[in-house]
C-alpha cells in the first residue's frame, strides 16, 4: 500500500510516493520554468505543469503503479489556468501568483473604497496576488476569453483544479476550500463562491470549479492520463503553504511555521476567524470532513528566490555559492538589499516597490552584498512574524521552519538572531508533500504511522541591543522604497 503526492510548487513539480510508515520510498523532481514577458508580469506554460506531473509520476511509481492506493495534491496558490472545457487546452500562459499586471485595477478597487467589503467576505485584501483580478484581465484581454464563456466552455481554476481536471480525464472540475480561499472570489463564511464579488471584479462564477473539502474524494484516475491504472482516488487537496502546516502535525492554535520556498508563507491557526490590521490575511487553512480551520498568514512575494537572483546577478553558481560567500564577513558592514523584485507583499503590500541595494561605500565587497541578501530572507519573515506577534496581542515561542532554503543552516542561525526567539528546523524536508499524503491516506482510510520528525533547533546568538538595531537598520532601508 501507497500513496502519491504529487506537490506541484512555482520551481519544481515533485511526486513523492509514501509508505504506511510515512515514509518516502521513492521520489521524482522536474523544473518549472517561469517567464518575465513584460516588468511586473510572471507566467507559467500550464501545459508544461501538467506535462511535468506526468513525467514525475511515471518516474516516482515505476513499478508501484498498481499499489498506490490513493493520490493527495499540494500545489502553488494564486496561479491561475484557464482552458477550453472541451479540447483541455490552456488559453495562454497561466499568470502565477507573482505576476502583477493587474496592479491598477486592484488600485481602482481600493480607491473606490471597496477594501473593508471584500476583507469582511474573504479575509484577504485586494491585491493582484490574487487570481480575481487576474481572470478579469484574461476575459478582457485573451482572445476567445469570452466567446468560450458565452459557449459555456470556459474552465478556470488554480493550480488543483487543473491538476484535478487533467488526472481525471476532464472528469472531474473542483478545487478544495484552501485554494478557494486564496482567491479574493470565495465567501470563507459561507464556503461558496460570492456573487458580490463576482459582481465587484466584473467576473462570472459558473466558469469556477467547485469547492469541496480538502479531504474529499475529488475523483479517479482515467485511463491513459498517467502512467497509473484507472481508479485511483485523489483524495486530498490543498495549497502547498496549507499542506507544510498539516505537515508540521499543527491541528490546534499555538505554532507558526515559516515556508522558504520562491516566496514565503508564514502560518498559524486561530481559534476564531482573524481581522488583521497588520497587513495579514485570514484564510482557510483546510477542512477535513465538516470542520472548517482558520488560520492568519503572511506572504513574502520574493524570499529564496532573492538568494537565487543575487547569485546569477553575481555571477556565482548557485544560491549555496552566494550563502559562501557570505559567511566570509562578519556583517553587511551597512548594505541592504530590499529584495522588492515583484512589489513587496506581507505586511507592507507595496505592488509599486522595486528591489533596492543601499548602504555601498568604497569599502563594500561582493561578500558585504551577498550577507545583505541572505538577511533579507530572514528580515522579511522577522516582519511578518512581528505583524502575526501584534494581531494576536502577544508573544509568540519561535518559529518552526520549512521548504528548500530552512535546509541552510546560516540562514536558520541569522534567522533566530533576528527573531530573538529559537527557530525549529524539521530534519525532514518534504513536509508539505507528507501533510497531504497524511491527509490523503485518513480520509481512504488507509494506515500511515504519523512519527515526529528530527529536529534541529538555533537559539539567538546575539543581543537585544544588537538585533533591534539590525531590524531599525532594515527598516529605514525598506521605508525608502515603500510607498
Amino acid at each position: 500500500m501507497f500513496v502519491l503526492a504529487i506537490d506541484q510548487g512555482t520551481t519544481n513539480t515533485k511526486a513523492l510516493v509514501f509508505d504506511g510508515l510515512g515514509q518516502i520510498v521513492r521520489q521524482a523532481s522536474a523544473s518549472c520554468r517561469t517567464d518575465y514577458p513584460q516588468p511586473g508580469w510572471a507566467e507559467q506554460s500550464a501545459q508544461e505543469i501538467w506535462t511535468t506531473t506526468q513525467q514525475v509520476i511515471a518516474e516516482a511509481c515505476r513499478g508501484l503503479e498498481q499499489d498506490i492506493k490513493s493520490i493527495g495534491v499540494s500545489n502553488q496558490r494564486e496561479t491561475l489556468v484557464v482552458w477550453d472545457g472541451e479540447t483541455g487546452e490552456p488559453l495562454g500562459p497561466a499568470p502565477i501568483w507573482q505576476c502583477r499586471r493587474t496592479t491598477q485595477a486592484c488600485a481602482k478597487l481600493i480607491e473606490a473604497g471597496l477594501s473593508d467589503e471584500v476583507a469582511e467576505i474573504t479575509g484577504l485584501g485586494i491585491n493582484p496576488l490574487f487570481p480575481a483580478s487576474k481572470l478579469a484581465w484574461i476575459l478582457n484581454h485573451r482572445l476567445g476569453a469570452r466567446t468560450l464563456h458565452d459557449s459555456g466552455r470556459l474552465r478556470a481554476g488554480t493550480v488543483d483544479a487543473w491538476l484535478l481536471w487533467n488526472l481525471t480525464g476532464g472528469g472531474v472540475f473542483a478545487t478544495d476550500h484552501s485554494n478557494a480561499s486564496r482567491t479574493l472570489l470565495f465567501d470563507i463564511n459561507a464556503l461558496a463562491w460570492s456573487p458580490r464579488l463576482s459582481e465587484i471584479f466584473g467576473v462570472p462564477l459558473d466558469c469556477l470549479p467547485q469547492p469541496m473539502a480538502s479531504n474529499a474524494r475529488f475523483g479517479e484516475t482515467a485511463q491513459s492520463a498517467t502512467t497509473l491504472p484507472p481508479g485511483v482516488a485523489i483524495h486530498a487537496m490543498m495549497g502547498d503553504s496549507h499542506a507544510a502546516l498539516y505537515g508540521h502535525g499543527v491541528r490546534a492554535p499555538g505554532r507558526v511555521k515559516a515556508t522558504y520556498g520562491t516566496g514565503s508563507s508564514l502560518m498559524t491557526l486561530t481559534e476564531f476567524r482573524a481581522a488583521s490590521k497588520h497587513g495579514l490575511s485570514g484564510t482557510i487553512a483546510w477542512t477535513e470532513d465538516s470542520h472548517t480551520a482558520l488560520a492568519l498568514e503572511g506572504n513574502i512575494t520574493v524570499s529564496a528566490q532573492a538568494a537565487a537572483f543575487m547569485a546569477e546577478m553575481m555571477g556565482l553558481s548557485d544560491p549555496a555559492a552566494l550563502s559562501d560567500l557570505a559567511q566570509k564577513v562578519e556583517d553587511s558592514d551597512g548594505v541592504h538589499f530590499v529584495p522588492a523584485l515583484a512589489g513587496l507583499g506581507a505586511p507592507h503590500w507595496d505592488d509599486e516597490a522595486r528591489g533596492v541595494v543601499s548602504g555601498l561605500s568604497l569599502g563594500s565587497k561582493p561578500a558585504h552584498l551577498a550577507r545583505a541578501t541572505i538577511e533579507a530572507i530572514a528580515h522579511q519573515i522577522a516582519d511578518v512574524f512581528d505583524a502575526i506577534e501584534q494581531d494576536l496581542g502577544h508573544t509568540l515561542d519561535g518559529l518552526s521552519a520549512d521548504g528548500g532554503a530552512s535546509a541552510n543552516p546560516f540562514l536558520m542561525q541569522l534567522q533566530a538572531d533576528l527573531l530573538g526567539r529559537p527557530v525549529e528546523r524539521l530534519g525532514f524536508p518534504e513536509i508539505g508533500a507528507s501533510g497531504v499524503a497524511r491527509m490523503s491516506a485518513k480520509a481512504a482510510g488507509l494506515p500511515m504511522a504519523f512519527r515526529p520528525a528530527e529536529k534541529h533547533s538555533f537559539m539567538p546568538a546575539i543581543s537585544e541591543a544588537d538585533r533591534q538595531s539590525q531590524r531599525e537598520a532594515w527598516r529605514a532601508a525598506v521605508r525608502k522604497i515603500v510607498g
